[in-house]
Protein backbone atom coordinates (compact mmCIF):
# COMPACT_ATOMS: atom_id res chain seq x y z
CA UNK A 1 0.00 0.00 0.00
CA UNK A 2 1.24 3.49 -1.10
CA UNK A 3 2.69 5.98 1.94
CA UNK A 4 2.01 3.06 4.93
CA UNK A 5 5.48 2.46 6.80
CA UNK A 6 5.87 -1.74 6.91
CA UNK A 7 5.63 -2.83 9.93
CA UNK A 8 6.32 -6.31 9.96
CA UNK A 9 8.76 -8.77 8.54
CA UNK A 10 12.60 -7.98 6.99
CA UNK A 11 12.92 -3.99 7.06
CA UNK A 12 16.39 -3.07 9.23
CA UNK A 13 19.49 -2.91 6.73
CA UNK A 14 22.09 -3.76 8.96
CA UNK A 15 24.89 -6.30 8.90
CA UNK A 16 23.63 -9.56 10.94
CA UNK A 17 25.75 -11.30 13.26
CA UNK A 18 28.15 -13.42 11.63
CA UNK A 19 28.10 -11.76 8.27
CA UNK A 20 30.09 -9.25 6.70
CA UNK A 21 27.71 -6.88 4.13
CA UNK A 22 24.49 -4.95 4.89
CA UNK A 23 20.94 -7.37 4.49
CA UNK A 24 17.42 -6.65 5.35
CA UNK A 25 16.03 -8.06 8.74
CA UNK A 26 13.33 -8.49 10.53
CA UNK A 27 13.58 -7.30 13.81
CA UNK A 28 11.30 -8.87 15.53
CA UNK A 29 12.29 -12.69 14.89
CA UNK A 30 15.93 -12.09 13.06
CA UNK A 31 14.77 -13.45 9.81
CA UNK A 32 17.62 -12.59 7.22
CA UNK A 33 16.11 -11.43 3.44
CA UNK A 34 19.39 -12.74 1.58
CA UNK A 35 19.44 -11.66 -1.90
CA UNK A 36 21.36 -13.42 -4.56
CA UNK A 37 22.47 -13.93 -7.80
CA UNK A 38 19.74 -14.71 -10.78
CA UNK A 39 20.47 -18.06 -12.42
CA UNK A 40 20.30 -18.01 -16.23
CA UNK A 41 19.54 -21.28 -18.15
CA UNK A 42 19.72 -21.48 -22.15
CA UNK A 43 20.65 -23.43 -25.13
CA UNK A 44 22.33 -23.16 -28.60
CA UNK A 45 20.15 -25.44 -30.17
CA UNK A 46 20.76 -27.04 -32.97
CA UNK A 47 19.53 -28.96 -36.61
CA UNK A 48 21.65 -30.26 -38.70
CA UNK A 49 24.12 -27.64 -39.76
CA UNK A 50 21.38 -24.52 -38.77
CA UNK A 51 21.23 -22.58 -35.42
CA UNK A 52 17.72 -21.92 -33.71
CA UNK A 53 16.99 -18.47 -33.12
CA UNK A 54 14.41 -16.27 -31.38
CA UNK A 55 13.78 -12.56 -32.35
CA UNK A 56 12.43 -10.79 -28.35
CA UNK A 57 9.23 -10.20 -28.57
CA UNK A 58 9.80 -8.56 -24.97
CA UNK A 59 12.22 -5.61 -23.64
CA UNK A 60 15.02 -5.84 -22.61
CA UNK A 61 16.40 -5.67 -26.22
CA UNK A 62 13.00 -5.95 -27.85
CA UNK A 63 13.47 -6.97 -31.66
CA UNK A 64 16.92 -8.40 -31.05
CA UNK A 65 17.81 -12.41 -31.99
CA UNK A 66 18.66 -14.79 -29.02
CA UNK A 67 18.86 -18.52 -28.47
CA UNK A 68 16.24 -19.73 -26.12
CA UNK A 69 17.39 -18.88 -22.54
CA UNK A 70 15.36 -17.43 -19.71
CA UNK A 71 15.59 -17.36 -15.84
CA UNK A 72 15.53 -21.11 -14.01
CA UNK A 73 12.55 -21.77 -12.21
CA UNK A 74 12.37 -23.62 -8.63
CA UNK A 75 12.14 -27.28 -8.42
CA UNK A 76 14.09 -28.00 -11.89
CA UNK A 77 17.28 -28.76 -13.15
CA UNK A 78 19.48 -26.23 -15.15
CA UNK A 79 18.82 -28.69 -17.82
CA UNK A 80 15.18 -29.00 -17.83
CA UNK A 81 15.30 -25.21 -17.46
CA UNK A 82 17.02 -24.76 -21.04
CA UNK A 83 14.93 -27.25 -22.30
CA UNK A 84 11.76 -25.62 -20.66
CA UNK A 85 12.74 -22.25 -22.64
CA UNK A 86 13.70 -23.77 -25.54
CA UNK A 87 9.99 -25.05 -25.70
CA UNK A 88 8.35 -21.38 -24.58
CA UNK A 89 10.39 -19.27 -26.18
CA UNK A 90 10.55 -21.24 -30.15
CA UNK A 91 8.48 -24.46 -29.31
CA UNK A 92 11.18 -26.66 -30.00
CA UNK A 93 11.24 -30.00 -28.50
CA UNK A 94 15.12 -30.54 -27.70
CA UNK A 95 17.85 -32.90 -26.25
CA UNK A 96 20.03 -30.92 -23.93
CA UNK A 97 23.60 -32.29 -24.43
CA UNK A 98 27.03 -30.91 -22.71
CA UNK A 99 27.43 -27.49 -21.37
CA UNK A 100 28.90 -24.92 -23.51
CA UNK A 101 29.75 -22.56 -20.79
CA UNK A 102 29.35 -20.88 -17.57
CA UNK A 103 29.03 -16.56 -17.81
CA UNK A 104 29.11 -15.11 -13.87
CA UNK A 105 27.69 -11.73 -14.70
CA UNK A 106 28.24 -9.82 -11.35
CA UNK A 107 27.86 -6.44 -12.58
CA UNK A 108 23.74 -7.59 -12.97
CA UNK A 109 23.82 -10.60 -10.08
CA UNK A 110 23.63 -13.36 -12.53
CA UNK A 111 24.94 -16.70 -13.04
CA UNK A 112 23.96 -17.94 -16.82
CA UNK A 113 24.31 -21.64 -17.29
CA UNK A 114 24.54 -22.30 -20.98
CA UNK A 115 23.97 -25.87 -23.33
CA UNK A 116 24.39 -27.30 -26.15
CA UNK A 117 21.11 -28.73 -27.65
CA UNK A 118 20.07 -30.84 -30.68
CA UNK A 119 16.46 -30.57 -31.95
CA UNK A 120 14.74 -33.13 -32.24
CA UNK A 121 12.51 -32.28 -35.48
CA UNK A 122 13.03 -29.07 -37.72
CA UNK A 123 9.62 -28.06 -35.99
CA UNK A 124 9.81 -24.64 -34.11
CA UNK A 125 7.19 -21.62 -34.03
CA UNK A 126 7.31 -18.26 -32.00
CA UNK A 127 6.77 -18.25 -28.54
CA UNK A 128 4.59 -15.64 -26.30
CA UNK A 129 8.34 -13.71 -25.71
CA UNK A 130 9.62 -14.53 -29.75
CA UNK A 131 8.28 -12.53 -32.39
CA UNK A 132 9.55 -15.17 -35.08
CA UNK A 133 12.29 -17.90 -34.54
CA UNK A 134 14.24 -19.32 -37.10
CA UNK A 135 17.07 -21.84 -38.36
CA UNK A 136 20.27 -19.97 -39.51
CA UNK A 137 23.55 -21.64 -41.02
CA UNK A 138 26.61 -20.24 -39.47
CA UNK A 139 27.47 -17.49 -42.22
CA UNK A 140 23.85 -16.04 -42.09
CA UNK A 141 23.83 -15.69 -37.93
CA UNK A 142 22.42 -11.59 -37.82
CA UNK A 143 25.41 -11.02 -35.93
CA UNK A 144 24.62 -7.23 -35.82
CA UNK A 145 21.32 -8.06 -34.13
CA UNK A 146 22.34 -10.27 -31.50
CA UNK A 147 20.73 -9.26 -28.51
CA UNK A 148 23.91 -9.46 -26.21
CA UNK A 149 27.45 -10.57 -25.85
CA UNK A 150 26.50 -13.50 -24.42
CA UNK A 151 24.74 -15.02 -27.42
CA UNK A 152 27.76 -13.75 -29.19
CA UNK A 153 30.11 -16.07 -27.10
CA UNK A 154 27.88 -18.82 -26.38
CA UNK A 155 27.45 -19.40 -30.04
CA UNK A 156 31.58 -18.81 -30.94
CA UNK A 157 32.18 -21.01 -27.77
CA UNK A 158 29.68 -23.95 -29.42
CA UNK A 159 31.32 -23.48 -32.70
CA UNK A 160 34.56 -23.90 -31.23
CA UNK A 161 33.52 -27.12 -29.37
CA UNK A 162 32.22 -28.86 -32.98
CA UNK A 163 32.87 -32.92 -32.27
CA UNK A 164 34.97 -32.21 -29.28
CA UNK A 165 33.81 -35.14 -26.52
CA UNK A 166 35.94 -33.50 -23.86
CA UNK A 167 35.23 -30.05 -22.51
CA UNK A 168 35.67 -27.42 -19.79
CA UNK A 169 32.85 -24.56 -19.70
CA UNK A 170 33.98 -21.15 -21.03
CA UNK A 171 33.76 -18.05 -19.37
CA UNK A 172 33.46 -14.68 -19.84
CA UNK A 173 35.95 -13.35 -22.57
CA UNK A 174 38.62 -10.99 -20.82
CA UNK A 175 37.90 -8.84 -24.20
CA UNK A 176 36.26 -6.27 -21.75
CA UNK A 177 33.12 -6.04 -24.16
CA UNK A 178 29.40 -4.76 -22.38
CA UNK A 179 26.52 -7.10 -22.23
CA UNK A 180 24.44 -4.88 -24.31
CA UNK A 181 25.74 -3.78 -27.50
Amino acid sequence: MHGVERTAGPRVLTVPEGDDRERLVCPDCGYVAYENPKVIVGAVCVWDDRFLLCRRAIEPRRGYWTFPAGYMELEETTEAGAAREAWEEASASVTIGPLVAVYNLPRISQVHLIYRATMNHAHHAPGAESLETDLFRWDEIPWDALAYHTIRWSLMHCAGLAGATDFAPRGVPETGDSLVE
